[in-house]
């Protein structure tokens, strides 16, 4: 599931299902507990809106796992400008859901917007404990 400019998922339901599609492109996926996106620059780390344990932000893992490489483990994936920016691209049709916030999907344009050559951008995935399963609403961004 690529999305385009021409995507919107306004409901409840696309969000869910888009949701499923990402997370499923990535065989072993499991929802993250706790995730963020933060730009590094020489003169430090920009840290982009966290999703803590319990938050109802599922769709928006997906995506974000499905340009960095998260899988299952909890780790620090480094991106490129040009992955963080397919990953705002691929999230942009969440913004048709406008009965949802979206606070990574901001605050991820706002990291891209002050980034400075020769940023980098780092994710940053915490995976629950093995055998506990963190329930969710629908994805939302």
């Amino acid at each position: 599931m690529v999305a385009s400019a021409a995507d919107s998922w306004p409901t409840d339901e696309d969000l869910r299902v888009a949701h499923s599609r990402f997370a499923a492109r990535i065989p072993g996926y499991v929802q993250p507990t706790a995730y963020t996106l933060a730009r590094r620059d020489p003169g430090g780390l920009t840290v982009g809106y966290l999703n803590g344990p319990g938050g109802e932000h599922r769709l928006p893992a997906a995506v974000l796992a499905s340009v960095c490489g998260y899988v299952d483990t909890s780790g620090v994936f480094r991106l490129s400008r040009e992955q963080a920016a397919k990953a705002v691209e691929l999230l942009t049709p969440a913004e048709a859901a406008t009965h949802w916030e979206h606070p990574n999907l901001w605050s991820w344009r706002t990291l891209l917007a002050g980034a400075e050559h020769g940023c980098s951008f780092l994710a940053y995935f915490v995976a629950p404990r093995r055998g506990v399963r963190m329930p969710g609403p629908a994805g939302t961004s």
